[in-house]
Parts: structure tokens; sequence; C-alpha cells
């Protein structure tokens, strides 16, 4: 790989995208008021804690990892959210992570390290959650950008892109040293 090619991303945004086109979780028109009103009260739910985003991110890496070790894609699409599962069955998913498996990246090495966040985690929309940021692994950082939706009173994976990056790529820009100028005699 020379250094004007980026790496392979690994994507399942189309699941996000999918599910929102389709409605699954949007509240449709023909519903009564009150469930309306329910069912946004149930999924609006606050930003987790540091702790807890931690956990969910790895948690997600750890069951990505397994799942590119086992070549079985079942358990990470079961625990995900109803529109991850309606969009991605274990076939779709082992190919949309076949380049991330054929690089032979370890993501449970992302386990030993806290989460470095690019933007704070946010609401996109009643009940989904995004998260981005990186493991600054050496030689190769992992970058993520994660979706979790809320799904009967605990957060599931919805959309996932994983970029395996130099870790140059991803630390923030260090500030420039100021220039020194010669002393003068």
């Amino acid at each position: 790989m020379t250094h004007n090619d980026k790496p392979p991303r690994i994507r399942t945004f189309g699941a996000l995208a999918c599910g929102i086109a389709a409605g699954v979780i949007t509240i449709p028109a023909a519903m009564p008021r009150d469930a309306a009103a329910q069912t946004a009260s149930v999924s609006a739910q606050p930003v987790p804690d540091d702790l807890e985003l931690a956990k969910l991110i790895w948690t997600t890496m750890a069951a990505i990892d397994q799942a590119n070790q086992a070549g079985n894609y079942s358990v990470l699409r079961d625990l995900s959210a109803p529109g991850f599962q309606i969009n991605n069955d274990a076939a779709r998913l082992g190919a949309i992570f076949a380049d991330l498996r054929a690089m032979e990246i370890d993501l449970s090495n992302s386990l030993l390290l806290g989460p470095t966040y690019t933007a704070p985690a946010s609401m996109v929309s009643p009940g989904v959650m995004r998260t981005q940021g990186y493991f600054g692994l050496r030689p190769t950082a992992i970058a993520f950008d994660l979706y979790f939706q809320w799904v009967q009173g605990r957060w599931r994976l919805y959309g996932v892109s994983i970029t395996p990056r130099t870790i140059a790529s991803v630390q923030p820009d260090q500030a420039p040293q100021p220039e020194r100028k010669p002393a003068r005699r």
C-alpha cells in the first residue's frame, strides 16, 4: 500500500439508511396518538455515561473480532437491533467484513485501551445514538463510527464502520512549533 492509498473502510451503514427509510425507527402515521407518545418516551434515552459507552464499544469490537475469527456472524447479527438484523444476514456480514478479516486485524487489542472520541456521542434521532473515535493501537489504529439503537431497555448495534488506520492519521494534529530565531550577538 502506498502512502496515497486509503485503507479499506468496513461499513454497514446501508443497514442504517435502509432501516430509517423503511420506517424501522419512525412512528407510522396510522399509530394511535397515545401509542406514539409511549413509543417516543420509551425510546428517548439519554446518552450513556463514559463507562457504559466504552463498554458498548468494547463489546462491539469483541463481537466483530470473534465473528471474524470464527467466520460466523450469526451472534453479531442476533445481538444487533432489529433494523440491522433485517438488512444484514450472516452471509452479508461475512462479505462486509471480508477485507478486515483478510487483513488479520486483531480487534481484541482494542479491549486493552480506552476509546479516544473524535466527537461527543450524540442522539441522531429518537432512540438512536452515534459515537465516533479510535483506539490508538500501534502500528495500526482502529477508527470506529458506531450507531446504537435503544431496543427493549438496552442499546443494540444499529450501524458500524471500522477503519484500520495509521496511528498518525487518527491522532489530533499537533500545534506547529514556533519558529526559533537565531540569537543575536
